[in-house]
C-alpha cells in the first residue's frame, strides 16, 4: 500500500512562531514511506538511492576522459534597452556578463549540491546582440571522471543574470529565457545534441 497523500498538508502555525501540527500530521513512519522512490526511477536518476535520498555519485572507478559541454540562454529586452547598452554607467554589460559566466562555471560545485568539483581546462562565454535581446553561448572542457554539463549551464545562467543586473534600472521586465544544454560529448552516456526547440 502506497503512502496516504491525502494526509499530507500544510503545517498550522496557530500558536505563533512555535506552532503545532494540525490534523495533517503524518503518522509514525509515514514520512519515511514518502521518501521511497520506485526502483525503476531510482536506477535512472543517479543522484538518488533506492530510498529516494539524494547522494553524490561515486566516480572513483571511472576513467578520466575528455568531456565537453555547450549551453545557451537568451535575455529578451526592448529595443530601447538594447540601444542603451553602450552607454551603461556600470560598464560594458556584455563584457561584465562574460566574465561572470566564466567565474560561475568554476564555482558550480559550490552552487549545485551534488556536483563534483572539476578542474576545467577551458571556458568560453560568448554574448551576441540580437534584434530583440542578447544571446548567450557557453562552452566548457575538461579531462575528468564526470561531465561538465552543469558548468556550461551555470555559466549561461549567471551570464544572463548579469545582463539583467546591468540593465534592470532601465527595465525590470527583461526576461531570461531558454537556458538549455545544446551539446555534450564524452562519458558513459555518449554524445548529445539538442535537436529542436521544445515547447
Amino acid at each position: 500500500m502506497g503512502p496516504s497523500w491525502a494526509r499530507v498538508g500544510p503545517i498550522d502555525f496557530a500558536q505563533g512562531s512555535r506552532g503545532r501540527l494540525s490534523r495533517h500530521e503524518l503518522r509514525s513512519g509515514e514520512y519515511d514511506n514518502l521518501l521511497v522512490m520506485p526502483k525503476k526511477l531510482s536506477r535512472r536518476l543517479s543522484h538518488y538511492d533506492v530510498r529516494g535520498q539524494a547522494c553524490m555519485v561515486d566516480v572513483s572507478s571511472k576513467a578520466r576522459t575528455a568531456r565537453e559541454a555547450e549551453a545557451s540562454a537568451f535575455v529578451r529586452m526592448t529595443p530601447e534597452v538594447l540601444r542603451a547598452l553602450p552607454k551603461n554607467p556600470k560598464g560594458d554589460p556584455l563584457e561584465v556578463a562574460r566574465t561572470a559566466g566564466i567565474m560561475a562555471a568554476k564555482r558550480t560545485a559550490e552552487l549545485i549540491p551534488m556536483c563534483h568539483p572539476v578542474a576545467l581546462s577551458h571556458i568560453a562565454v560568448t554574448l551576441r546582440l540580437c534584434e530583440n535581446g542578447v544571446s548567450v553561448a557557453t562552452k566548457v572542457k575538461t579531462i575528468a571522471e564526470t561531465g561538465v554539463e552543469m558548468e556550461a549551464l551555470v555559466a549561461a545562467s549567471v551570464a544572463a543574470l548579469t545582463v539583467y543586473d546591468m540593465c534592470k534600472a532601465l527595465d525590470k521586465g527583461i526576461e531570461i529565457q531558454e537556458v538549455v544544454l545544446e551539446r555534450k560529448s564524452g562519458g558513459k552516456s555518449g554524445d548529445y545534441r539538442r535537436s529542436a526547440k521544445r515547447k
